[in-house]
This record gives C-alpha cells, sequence and structure tokens, in this order.
C-alpha cells in the first residue's frame, strides 16, 4: 500500500492546538481535527467524529492520532505497511501497559507473536488506530448521538458489533507522553506502551511477525493484584468483571498448591525480598506469580502456533528486543497508580530481572503440569 492512499488526522483540544500542530508537522500527518465544542463538557468521541470525518474521499484507509503521543518520523511508513498485510482489519498501534489488552499484548510479545487479536470486552486504545475507509465511516455512523464520551469503549463496541475485535500492534512505536488528561483519566496515574521499541526493531514485527489470534486464559495485573481472564469471557454474564487468580485459577487447569510449590522451589528469595522491601511483599508475590502464569501462556501460545512462527520467520534481535520491552514495563505498570511514580531505573531493572525469572519458569510449569 502506498502512503498516497493513506489519510490521517490529529483530533486535539484547543488547550494543546499548538502541541499537535507541532506533531502532525513533525510526522507528515494531515491536518487538526479540533474538538468542536471545547468549553462544553469534556468528550474524546465528540473531537474522535471530527477525526474520522477528515478521511480523504479517495483514500482506502485513515489513521487517526491523538495529540499527546510521540512517535518516530517512520509511523506512516509503518502503519501503510501493516495495512497491506492487514487490509480489512482495525490496527491499533499503541496499547496501554496496564489491564487486560496490555497483558495481551506482553504475551504475544514474549510468545513471538507480532500482532495479537485485542480482548474483545475491553476499551479499544485509540491513541492511534488506523481503520479501512468503509469501517471508518461504519463507526461515524454508528457512534453519531452517542451519550458516550469516550471514544474508545465506543469504538470496542462498536468493533464487537461487526462481529471481529482490532488488532493491536505488539511492537509500540507510538508512546503516550504526560499525565494530564481532558477526557477524566488522570486517575489512571503513568500510561505508557507496554512494548515500547523504536522503528527499526519494529518493522520486522509489524510486516512478518504472526497473528496471535486466539488468547486461551490470559494473566494480567490491575492495581498491585494479579488476575486471569479466562478463555471465552466476553460470552459470560459479567464480561467486564475482574476475577483474582485464585478464583480464576480452576478455568486453566492449576492449582494453588502447583503455583506455591514453584514459587517455594525457584523464585528468586534475594530478588523478592529486595522487591518487597521497596513495594511490599504482597505486590512481590502478585508479581512472580502473574508473570510466572503469563510465562506458561507464552509458551503455549507459541508451542500452539508453532507453524505460523516458523512460516514467519525468526525476528532475531528485533524480536529479543520486543520481549525485552515487555518485561521492562510489566513491573511498574503491574504497580497501583499511586505508586508509579516512585519507580526509579534501578526499581525498574530489579523487577524485569525478577519478572524474567518467573516467565522462564512459567515455561517448566507447562512442562510439568
Amino acid at each position: 500500500m502506498s502512503r498516497a492512499s493513506l489519510s490521517s488526522a490529529v483530533m486535539t483540544h484547543p488547550v494543546r492546538e499548538e502541541q499537535a500542530a507541532a506533531l502532525a508537522a513533525r510526522l507528515g500527518l494531515g491536518g487538526l481535527a479540533l474538538d468542536p465544542d471545547p468549553g462544553g463538557p469534556p468528550s474524546a468521541l465528540r473531537t474522535a467524529l471530527v477525526a474520522w470525518a477528515a478521511r480523504e474521499a479517495d483514500a482506502g484507509h485513515h489513521l487517526v492520532v491523538q495529540d499527546d503521543v510521540a512517535a518516530p518520523p517512520e509511523l506512516l511508513e509503518l502503519v501503510a505497511g501493516s495495512v497491506a498485510r492487514f487490509p480489512d482489519e482495525a490496527l491499533i498501534f499503541y496499547t496501554n501497559w496496564h489491564a487486560r489488552n496490555g497483558a495481551a499484548a506482553r504475551l504475544a510479545a514474549l510468545a513471538g507473536a507480532g500482532w495479537v487479536r485485542a480482548v474483545p470486552e475491553e476499551f479499544a486504545p485509540t491513541l492511534a488506530i488506523c481503520l479501512p475507509a468503509r469501517t471508518a465511516d461504519a463507526f461515524r455512523a454508528f457512534a453519531a448521538g452517542s451519550a458516550e464520551r469516550h471514544d474508545d469503549e465506543v469504538m470496542a463496541t462498536f468493533l464487537r458489533a461487526e462481529g471481529r475485535s482490532g488488532l493491536l500492534a505488539v511492537p509500540s512505536v507510538v508512546e503516550h507522553i504526560g499525565t494530564s488528561s481532558i477526557n477524566g483519566h488522570a486517575a489512571q496515574g503513568i500510561r505508557l506502551a507496554v512494548c515500547p521499541v523504536g522503528a527499526a526493531e519494529a518493522r520486522p514485527l509489524l510486516d512478518h511477525g504472526w497473528l496471535l489470534e486466539e488468547l486461551d486464559w490470559l494473566p494480567y495485573m490491575r492495581y498491585g493484584e494479579g488476575y486471569v481472564r479466562p478463555a471465552g469471557h466476553e460470552r459470560s454474564v459479567d464480561p467486564r468483571r475482574h476475577l483474582r487468580w485464585t478464583e480464576a485459577l480452576p478455568e486453566t487447569g492449576l492449582t494453588e498448591s502447583q503455583i506455591w510449590d514453584v514459587v517455594r522451589r525457584h523464585r528468586p528469595e534475594d530478588a523478592a525480598a529486595a522487591v518487597g522491601q521497596l513495594f511490599g511483599a504482597a505486590f512481590a508475590d502478585e508479581l512472580w506469580v502473574h508473570c510466572l502464569l503469563l510465562g506458561r501462556q507464552a509458551e503455549d501460545a507459541a508451542r500452539r502456533h508453532a507453524a505460523q512462527r516458523a512460516a514467519a520467520g525468526p525476528t532475531g534481535e528485533a524480536g529479543a528486543r520486543v520481549r525485552a520491552a515487555a518485561l521492562s514495563t510489566v513491573g511498574p505498570a503491574g504497580l497501583p497508580p499511586e505508586r508509579r511514580p516512585e519507580v526509579i531505573p534501578d526499581h525498574a531493572a530489579l523487577m524485569t530481572a525478577y519478572a524474567e525469572s518467573a516467565v522462564r519458569c512459567g515455561g517448566a510449569l507447562l512442562r510439568r503440569f
């Protein structure tokens, strides 16, 4: 696909117009989509509708980027290449490091995938999202008149109605900047990409990496605690319900005694004590168990998709860098929002090594049980 058939817009509010204009100029993006009612109640959807309406008439796809991101000069080129691979999909180029979609992208990175199907029941991240022209027009019609102010929630509802949630780019060249939020997300604290890498590392996985289509059960963390999303959870009575890992464990075929036996035998106690001294013993336990389950599921996914992995070919250093990026964010993302600002580079390095030890044991957990 040529960049000429890809139009784009940056959605913004007048208080960030200068920032948005600089972003558009730096990346070669289309014009600004300004909030049509900047004095009204905060509404990302109101501005998003303007951004989607900015699609050029002859464009086959339209990219909408929010104003509070950073990205490399190659962004449009990378998006165009991804669109050529998946011309009928909603493509999401930024995924938050926390919650279910972040965990899905992290698991996919550990399994060696380049793309992963988004969790159906969760919001669809919209900081940088590209839709086919038909889908963009259909979204505008679907969302018009909605009382919801969060465009990411409406996008997820729309994609569910279309029958297929979006594809998350596992390596992220788009990064969220700042913690302020016009739309009321500041309480979520520091919000960063789950697998932040440069364009050179992202390109092989975006262009050739295999797609993890089905997740099975998914471990994730929120506010310092571990959870598990069972397979098919979107069809449950309350798909937005969060199940603690102990509650959901029967769905996995594992038992608590098996988990704690691995913890007792294999967890590096010096690292556990150091993490516990910084952020509490309970968090140290939850993080290691979460990463143990994550490693188990990543190896399972890699095994189940061995043919796809072989067809995609090796990703070499790029895959290793994306994997390392995924591990580097799991500790800070798992903390409660108010604790994330406490993380300095030494703390991050400690938690990364601690997480890596659990992920390695997760593969052994799969082989043992």
